[in-house]
């Protein structure tokens, strides 16, 4: 489940336009190390681990869709980063990265 995910939204990216080198190259980047945290969590927390990767396959999707809706580019982001709370003293890298990844969508206006 969290491999096919994230081939998704890595598959996503690869084909958004809007998304130049640097900013491709880094978001694929963090999207490698969150699959390596979320399947360190799916260890312990499965159920939160699902709801990661579905989270961040969800902003993916929005961030990637031809007719963008802010809304729900917003939500996405907002429940991405929503999942991981909680997990700061068990799982700081796995909430430093989702962190990344939203601020990195927002600064980019995906």
């Amino acid at each position: 489940m969290l491999d096919d995910t994230v081939k998704k939204m890595e598959d996503a990216i690869r084909r958004l336009d809007a998304l130049k080198g640097q900013d491709r190259t880094e978001l694929l980047s963090l999207l490698s190390a969150l699959k390596s945290e979320v399947g360190r969590l799916s260890e312990t927390h499965e159920e939160h681990a699902h709801s990661i990767a579905s989270l961040a396959d969800m902003a993916a999707h929005e961030a990637t869709r031809q007719d963008k809706s802010p809304a729900l580019m917003k939500h996405s982001v907002e429940g991405l980063a929503l999942s991981s709370e909680g997990f700061e003293v068990s799982h700081p890298k796995l909430v430093g990265i989702v962190n990344e990844i939203c601020t990195m969508l927002a600064r980019i206006g995906i």
